[in-house]
């Protein structure tokens, strides 16, 4: 009975993850959790002004 609770537990945060994703590919997000998805033409600015400023850290 508990690997029963345990599964249908497993399975409802499976199935609730798939159905947050797909509802956010409808919306039209590219990058799924990125404060700035859907203005993001499909390269996250965010995510490259921060590799940019490690790497000038770095040189510097």
């Amino acid at each position: 009975m508990e690997d029963i609770i345990v599964i249908l537990i497993l399975t409802i945060i499976v199935v609730s993850i798939v159905w947050y994703l797909s509802n956010a590919k409808k919306r039209g997000e590219t990058c799924i959790g990125c404060p700035y998805s859907r203005q993001c033409k499909g390269t996250c600015s965010s995510f490259n002004r921060k590799i940019e400023s490690i790497n000038n850290k770095s040189i510097n």
